[in-house]
């Protein structure tokens, strides 16, 4: 069977990444890049550099990975999907409801295979966290929270820290806990002098009743990724940036020292760091997406349908933020 020919549009930060992995997928060629402002970043290794999503096209690709600033995703996934060519569009889906809607459908009309980069849903930390939810190993869950924090990104002009950073924990919070948003409470702040905000603080409600708080900011020079579920039999701690999974079980044995416990809690339980595989994400991510192009059994992909639904909420927080209001989502 011949290799999938794929082509890559954007050679920015992300494209760069998009490029080293779609340049050594077993199955996959890639063919041709496209950036208008030709590859900076030297990662074409030979390959033709065209100016244009319709240059791309002409090349004669099965599918394309779409890595070009968010404010283009629609017009890009618009005219693949025209083309009859698959894709995969780098998170959020689109700049806005309208189109992120427009581009679920334009590719469910065409019978192609489109889906979002939601990269956190491959991190293994969050893969194991939710195979222990599903088996029920926390019972029910009570709330997640989510820390997502680091510096000012001066690549990121076109939208505020929600809709870049804030949608990754609006989808693996309903991923991981496999529940919708029901209502959004939200405050924003912008403290860098830019359009858009860079600090979101946010309360939300989910389909089984469990509570979501999500903290994001551009502002800290601390780099953070750490997602807390809480549910009837103890704690995970997911941290994305090592992909280490901890399980903090509640407490079954009494601290009868007293000076230990003013700081370390009245009962102890076990603590667990799991071992578990770490593949990448982005190379896992790439994987599912070249096997729902073969239509492989067990492609797990972010559909274009569940990335609408991301960007939805993120303008509910948004919404919420400058009303100052709650936005229900049901």
């Amino acid at each position: 069977m011949a290799n999938l020919r794929a082509g890559l549009i954007g050679l920015g930060m992300m494209g760069r990444h998009h490029a080293r992995v779609l340049g050594s997928l077993d199955g996959v060629d890639l063919v041709a890049v496209a950036d208008p402002g030709g590859d900076p970043h030297g990662v074409s290794g030979g390959r033709p550099v065209l100016g244009s999503v319709e240059e791309l096209i002409e090349a004669g690709i099965d599918y394309c990975m779409v890595a070009v600033p968010t404010v283009y995703h629609e017009q890009v996934g618009l005219a693949l999907a025209a083309a009859g060519v698959h894709a995969l569009v780098e998170k959020p889906l689109a700049q806005d409801t309208p189109g992120a809607t427009k581009l679920a459908q334009a590719f469910a009309d065409a019978g192609l295979v489109g889906a979002v980069g939601h990269i956190e849903r491959y991190n293994p930390a969050l893969q194991q966290a939710r195979a222990r939810l599903e088996a029920g190993e926390l019972g029910d869950v009570y709330q997640v929270t989510t820390r997502r924090q680091g510096p000012f990104p001066a690549r990121i002009a076109d939208v505020g820290v929600v809709k870049d950073l804030g949608t990754h924990d609006i989808d693996l919070t309903a991923w991981v806990t496999q529940q919708t948003y029901t209502s959004v409470s939200a405050r924003t702040a912008y403290k860098s002098g830019r359009e858009h905000e860079d600090l979101v603080a946010v309360v939300a409600s989910l389909s089984k009743g469990t509570v979501a708080n999500h903290l994001v900011n551009w502002l800290s020079p601390l780099k953070e990724r750490v997602t807390v579920i809480t549910g009837e039999r103890g704690t995970f701690i997911a941290d994305t940036l090592t992909a280490d999974l901890t399980f903090y079980a509640n407490g079954e044995i009494a601290t009868t020292w007293d000076a230990i416990a003013k700081f370390r809690g009245v009962s102890e339980g076990d603590v667990v760091r799991y071992a578990i595989p770490k593949p990448e994400p982005l190379r896992v991510e790439h994987e599912m997406f070249r096997d729902a192009v073969l239509g492989k059994e067990g492609a797990d992909i972010v559909t274009m349908e569940q990335g609408l639904t991301t960007v939805r909420v993120a303008e509910a927080c948004i919404e919420s933020a400058q009303t100052k209001k709650t936005v229900d989502l049901t």
